[in-house]
């Protein structure tokens, strides 16, 4: 199972991700930002509260909104 083992915030909605596969890369998430669980994420200073969650194997802040890590890697992927 595929699985985010770093992240670090860049800017505003910008982060760099790392895999468990090898893969890294930035992605940027202003476009994604849409439902109720994400409106906080527009604000940049809240954004910038990520972290990996171990027991998701992804990404998630502290009000619980997290993408899937396949998700993830394929918008990497496309970025590249």
């Amino acid at each position: 199972m595929l699985e985010v083992v770093a992240v670090r915030h860049l800017h505003d909605f910008v982060l760099w991700l790392a895999f468990d596969d090898g893969a890294e890369g930035e992605i940027d998430l202003e476009g994604e930002l849409d439902g109720t669980v994400f409106t906080p994420l527009r604000d940049v200073a809240v954004f910038s509260k990520v972290a990996v969650n171990p027991d998701l194997g992804t990404i998630a802040w502290p009000n619980g909104a997290d993408f899937a890590p396949e998700f993830l890697r394929e918008r990497i992927q496309r970025a590249a």
